[in-house]
């Protein structure tokens, strides 16, 4: 008798009436329970698996929307299988199964389900079923065996061994941290390529989204498993190591180890290491040699895009000597070029999570981006015949441009000149914001640092560490590196630094990324940038802000760059650096409401004998510097990040014009749309998640027109009416008289808040606490004088067709 007993209703019961959750609640879960899935460990409801974008206004900032799944369903804890997407009885059963395909395909999940209460319709993403779609009934829901045995299929783990490996739990330290749902898809891939004795793995994860923690959960699991025994993990910087090791890693305990002061002990099974603390220029010095080349059964290669790359690269003998071993190679920025290739040596990433997506989810801070551009760099400077520099060097006759600038020529007042704009900048948003000052090379990164403290006498005053030098060949400013990535530590603030801190600087607070440095690799780009797409709530850092003044962020138009900014800003002379404020409105706690040098210049390094540590390499060139020559800024243009990733010229009406007509083709579409919907705070909050700027917009069209009239001005050429206008064509309808006293007050007053402050303001039924209308009676009462809250909002919903008739 049970078998259809789900399908049957109460005859009591109208499964229309019900809502979504009701229909969760009474069909769906019980269909999942009786085929055999675990409520406590195998279902999960409501799992939100993004953060929602970060948009920012000015200096504000809130959360777009999370994807949030109505059930993923776990063979175990480290295993989601299947997405099931809810909907209630007024929709068909396969209603919610696009929006749950987009979730399957983010999470890499094979099975995919929509239900209404009546049935299920199952997707089959692994190409294997006879019918990629089916309808099934409540009780002919898969068992987890019946998926799990289909899964393992898909993904060709055919031996006991394989799925052993596969099944094998991520650490769990107790305080409810789990992988994030991309790391998750890295972990997963990964480990099962290795089931399948894959021997060359290569991930690729956008710095900040941490890799380090994702390799920590992959090694545990197949050293848990017995399948990998003994591991080494290389590294190309003695930082890079200790976070290593003292962090993510940490689990390990006494079965690991670090390589240090050349000396091998073969006790270990975890072991970490600098590769030159292995290797050396003699045969002698080569003591990874020392183990047997079957010592290992798995390396993982951190920022392998660095060393391993490369046919030639010492990195390459050690993984060479240990061949029989599963490489794992871990980077932001995989290195393909003519002589230099990640994917030759590892094949296609396993698994990709880009800067864009980790930005679109969430996960990774957005930026904005404050060009400037000086005469000298972009109009050229010429000795006159004879000229000498300020040490005696007779200047070559040429036309020296950006491209020379601090390299071969040096102008002290446009290093003056660069101080000043960064210190501007810290003075008027925050002069305790961690900021990293990347620079041409060594000397170049002294000057800055002698120039901001001259430009900063209070706060060195303060604290003398509030700018420090950061490069390899400065004992003290090295020391300071930790300080400046610790979020508790005020100092140091600002630091100059030339290749140093490009990579493995895992600086979650830093807020000002400034590139006066010749930057022409997508590879370096990427690591620099990464340096400020940490996100720390706990420090209020969201988003960061990348100062520009030497055309580095050119590179955003490159096809393989993949994170747009929210803002590019080019101060005119005589403008602030400082982006203006685009206002937002605020609720009542003051919260927004949404509305080249290519490989070789790469690695200027050299081995120092210590720890394998790295020095910096002064390029020897001649350089002429002159102290007498004015810079000043120029610029004349605000650009936007545009289709393709282009970098677009376009007034802000053309760019609101673009914004709106990708949501809304026509004038009839947004009208339709805005007729229809009653609350239309809701429409401008979707268009401002989607980049239209209406405070600054209003700013150039006129302040007193409302976002429908600017939207239809700017969008559809419509010709505008003001707020009062429209008030008082409200006011001759005289329609009103309709309601009660009390009620035809309110809405008089209402109608007086729009006029004033525009739309958004009256939806929101706080305003009945405000202002005047706390003088007329309490919210439940004025509400009341409508005939309750639907009449209250039906009426509010009819001055609103009466504004935009």
């Amino acid at each position: 008798m049970w078998r259809g007993q789900l399908n049957k209703q109460p005859n009591f019961m109208d499964k229309k009436t019900l809502s979504e959750s009701d229909i969760c609640a009474k069909f769906i879960t019980p269909a999942l329970i009786k085929a055999g899935w675990d409520e406590g460990f195998q279902i999960r409801r409501e799992v939100s698996f993004t953060k929602g974008r970060i948009i920012v206004r000015g200096k504000l900032h809130t959360r777009g929307e999370q994807k949030r799944a109505d059930y993923i369903l776990y063979f175990k804890a480290n295993i989601p299988i299947a997405v099931i997407e809810a909907k209630d009885n007024k929709h068909s059963v396969g209603a919610g199964m696009q929006q749950a395909l987009n979730y399957a395909e983010t999470l890499g999940v094979p099975f995919v389900f929509s239900s209404n209460g009546d049935g299920f319709l199952l997707h089959d993403r692994t190409g294997l079923a006879e019918k990629t779609e089916q309808e099934l009934s409540l009780d002919a829901f898969p068992s987890p065996t019946d998926l799990w045995q289909r899964y393992c299929h898909w993904k060709g783990l055919e031996t006991a061994d394989a799925r052993h490996t596969v099944e094998m739990p991520y650490y769990d330290d107790g305080t409810g941290r789990a992988p994030r749902y991309y790391q998750a898809n890295a972990i997963n891939n990964t480990v099962e390529a290795v089931a399948k004795a894959q021997q060359r793995i290569l991930l690729v994860m956008a710095t900040g989204t941490g890799k380090t923690y994702t390799a920590f959960q992959i090694i545990w699991r197949l050293w848990k498993s017995g399948t990998k025994k003994r591991i080494l993990f290389l590294a190309d910087r003695n930082i890079l190591v200790d976070q290593t090791k003292n962090n993510d890693f940490k689990p390990f305990g006494s079965a690991m180890t670090k390589i240090s002061k050349r000396q091998i002990d073969k006790s270990y099974e975890i072991y970490l290491s600098l590769y030159q603390a292995v290797t050396g220029t003699e045969e002698a010095q080569n003591i990874y040699k020392q183990f047997s080349p079957d010592f290992f059964d798995l390396i993982v290669i951190d920022e392998c895009h660095r060393g391993s790359a490369a046919e030639d690269s010492a990195w390459r003998e050690i993984l060479a000597y240990f061949s029989s071993a599963t490489h794992i190679g871990l980077t932001a920025t995989p290195k393909e070029t003519k002589d230099v290739s990640s994917i030759y040596y590892f094949g296609e990433p396993i698994y990709s999570y880009t800067l864009k997506q980790g930005i679109e989810d969430g996960f990774l801070a957005p930026y904005k981006v404050v060009r400037i551009d000086i005469d000298k760099d972009l109009q050229g400077w010429r000795p006159t015949k004879g000229q000498t520099d300020k040490h005696g060097q007779l200047i070559e006759d040429r036309i020296f441009n950006q491209q020379d600038m601090d390299k071969t020529l040096v102008l002290e007042k446009r290093t003056e000149l660069v101080a000043r704009k960064i210190t501007e900048f810290l003075t008027a948003t925050d002069p305790y914001a961690k900021t990293i000052v990347f620079c041409d090379d060594i000397d170049h990164a002294e000057r800055m640092r002698q120039a901001l403290v001259n430009l900063n006498p209070e706060r060195v005053k303060e604290n003398r560490k509030y700018i420090m030098r950061i490069t390899g060949d400065e004992q003290e400013g090295k020391a300071e590196l930790d300080n400046f990535i610790n979020p508790e530590e005020r100092y140091p603030v600002i630091t100059t630094t030339s290749k140093l801190m490009s990579t493995g600087v895992d600086a979650q607070t830093c807020k000002l990324v400034v590139l006066d440095q010749h930057i022409r690799s997508m590879t370096e780009f990427k690591q620099v940038i990464g340096r400020g797409t940490r996100i720390n709530e706990d420090y209020d850092k969201y988003w960061f802000t990348i100062m520009d003044f030497k055309k580095a962020t050119e590179l955003f138009a490159d096809k393989d760059f993949d994170g747009e900014p929210v803002m590019i800003y080019e101060p005119k002379p005589g403008e602030s650096v400082v982006p203006p404020d685009e206002d937002i409105d605020v609720d009542e706690n003051g919260n927004p409401i949404p509305s080249s040098d290519e490989d070789e210049q790469l690695h200027p390094f050299e081995n120092e004998g210590i720890e394998g540590e790295f020095l910096e390499q002064d390029n020897k060139r001649i350089k002429y510097v002159l102290g007498d020559v004015t810079v000043f800024v120029i610029s004349e243009r605000v650009q936007y990040y545009g289709p393709e990733g282009k970098l677009i010229t376009e007034s802000l009406k053309d760019y609101t014009r673009t914004t709106v007509r990708k949501d809304y083709g026509s004038l009839d579409d947004f009208l339709r749309r805005w007729s229809k919907t009653d609350r239309k705070a809701a429409i401008i909050k979707e268009l401002e998640a989607h980049g239209l700027l209406l405070e600054p917009l209003a700013e150039e069209v006129g302040k007193d027109f409302d976002a429908f009239d600017l939207i239809c001005h700017v969008a559809f050429d419509q010709p505008p009416l003001t707020r009062r206008e429209r008030a008082d064509q409200v006011k001759k309808r005289n329609y009103f008289t309709q309601y009660g006293e009390q009620a035809r007050q309110v809405l008089e007053t209402l109608l007086d808040k729009y006029q004033d402050t525009g739309l958004e303001n009256i939806e929101d039924i706080k305003i009945l606490t405000l202002d005047p209308f706390r003088n007329m009676g309490t919210a439940s009462e004025l509400v009341a004088a409508f005939g309750g809250k639907p009449a209250y909002l039906a009426a509010l919903y009819e001055l609103e067709k009466h504004l935009y008739a």
